[in-house]
């Protein structure tokens, strides 16, 4: 046992020495570690909601958006599908979850079902009456697409929230159309609301120029066409335009988007780059359309109708509009996040302000203090000399933790600290089974020296099974938990992995080299 490889000893000692390095930051003020060499570990631990304060959102995505979406697309489908078939028909009307429409010649209803369910199987397709077509999605490509929706949402909020600067956010769905956002140290959530509040889904469409805007407004508005608010017009226009319902480029097809200054008038403005197909797609609706109204629509609300002088190739075009730079920069930021599904419903808001944050983190110290102090008392009462090593790995094994939350960016809550607690009173548990492993040696005659080997040899088993039983729930709390519940996971399963790194390796290097210089023939346990 005496004879520990060098290796061994310094990859001990080093690691150790890491834990202090990982650790140090959170004691630095925070100029001193802006001063710090890239490469020199400069994170410090992250305080969740409940300890820095800051706002807590309960969103709900909105499903009925969601399948009448879902029916808006599936009644263009059959739209075009009919055409080319030169099927006759009238009145295709998207309904909540379904679209209806008269077929012109009853007899055809065979083959429109046949063209329409090859377009897509799992459509349903119904008759109704003597000429009327149902057609709606399977249940399941319902459920499929609601599921779709969250988990699209997810990412949006996600994208935006980053975007804006917020650090550390929680987002985590919760129930089937819920998202959980928790925003630390953002005590007014009002501008990230409305990033949130706003779908963000851009279409280009075609101006309606062969009907009258005037008839429209008197409320015979084409069944191919809807009309609009335009934000963006001269004193005098009307607030209103009639554009075709037909999507040409969607804002699906961007990869980029930013604020920038128009090279002329010196007035803010968007640009936008397409990837390859919406490029594609935007210089062939561009020089099919010279000396048209091109309306490129932002929720439907018609930002801009600029007229076609010539086809924009490349994949790159600006956006014009009553800007200010901040209006620029946050449509740039939600076009580059990407538009969300579905429009987000605000059900919860709570503040946390940082005083209540404040005592928790003292209380959390106080209790943390204690319970070392009340652990390091015990042990060497116990245990003596070898207690007081116990004690010296079980600070290690706190300043292990703070590092490697501190490296990880592990969010620290207030349970969390409750699981720091936990851990450090555990922390010493394979000590205990060590020790009183050797004691039963001792009792048994063995000389010291062997009895400090077979304790840690046939203690190992005990401790490793223990430890893996504690970490497999600290896992299934993390696998399954939320909020708060995965911070105390994340203490929890890091406390054991580091207490069985002291227990086992620091504290049975400390004991041989105590064990060389003193040579003792009694041990002091």
């Amino acid at each position: 046992m005496l004879n520990l490889p060098r290796w061994k000893v310094i990859l001990i000692l080093g690691i150790s020495l890491f834990g202090f390095v990982l650790a140090l930051p959170n004691v630095l003020p925070q100029k001193i570690r802006d001063a710090f060499p890239s490469w020199f570990p400069a994170n410090t631990v992250v305080l969740g909601l409940d300890l820095q304060g800051g706002s807590h959102l309960l969103l709900e995505v909105d499903m009925k958006t969601v399948v009448q979406d879902m029916t808006n697309s599936i009644a263009d489908g059959v739209r075009d599908g009919l055409r080319k078939q030169k099927i006759g028909y009238m009145g295709i009307m998207a309904k909540a979850d379904h679209v209806v429409f008269q077929l012109r010649n009853p007899a055809e209803f065979e083959k429109a079902a046949l063209h329409i369910r090859a377009g897509d199987a799992s459509l349903v397709v119904e008759r109704q009456g003597e000429a009327g077509v149902v057609v709606k999605p399977a249940a399941e490509a319902i459920a499929i697409r609601k599921r779709s929706a969250v988990e699209q949402s997810l990412e949006i909020v996600r994208r935006r929230v980053d975007d804006s600067g917020t650090r550390e956010p929680i987002i985590q769905k919760q129930g089937e159309d819920r998202i959980i956002l928790q925003l630390p140290g953002v005590d007014d959530p009002e501008h990230v609301k409305e990033l949130l509040g706003k779908t963000a889904k851009m279409t280009f469409r075609m101006v309606d120029m062969e009907h009258s805007i005037e008839e429209a407004m008197a409320g015979r508005v084409p069944p191919d066409s809807e009309l609009l608010e335009m934000l963006d017009r001269d004193e005098g226009e009307p607030h209103r335009i009639l554009v075709k319902k037909k999507v040409l480029v969607s804002g699906e097809n961007l990869v980029n988007a930013s604020a920038g200054i128009h090279p002329e008038r010196g007035s803010p403005i968007v640009e936008f780059k397409f990837d390859s197909i919406g490029g594609k797609k935007f210089g062939d609706v561009t020089r099919e359309n010279i000396e048209k109204l091109f309306a490129i629509v932002l929720d439907d609300k018609v930002i801009s109708a600029p007229r076609i002088m010539s086809p924009i190739t490349g994949g790159t075009g600006m956006i014009e509009g009553s800007f200010t730079m901040k209006s620029a920069s946050d449509l740039a930021l939600l076009l580059r996040a990407g538009a969300l599904p579905a429009p987000l419903t605000v059900l919860e808001q709570r503040t946390v302000g940082p005083d209540l944050g404040a005592d928790s983190i003292k209380a959390g110290q106080n209790a943390t203090i204690i319970s070392v102090i009340l652990v390091a008392i015990f042990m060497i009462i116990a245990y003596m000399f070898f207690g007081l090593i116990a004690n010296i790995a079980l600070i290690v094994n706190l300043v292990w933790l703070i590092g490697a939350m501190s490296a990880l960016q592990a969010t620290l809550t207030l349970p969390g600290i409750a699981g720091i607690a936990l851990t450090l009173g555990m922390a010493v548990d394979a000590n205990v089974l060590i020790y009183e492993r050797v004691k039963e040696e001792i009792r048994n005659g063995m000389k010291p020296l062997s009895a400090i080997e077979a304790g840690y040899k046939r203690a190992m088993a005990t401790v490793t099974d223990s430890n893996l039983t504690t970490l497999i729930g600290a896992g299934v709390l993390w696998w399954q938990g939320t909020g708060p519940v995965k911070g105390f996971a994340v203490t929890l399963g890091l406390g054991i992995l580091i207490s069985m790194f002291t227990a086992i390796s620091l504290t049975r290097l400390i004991i041989i080299y105590w064990y060389r210089w003193r040579k003792p023939k009694t041990l002091p346990i």
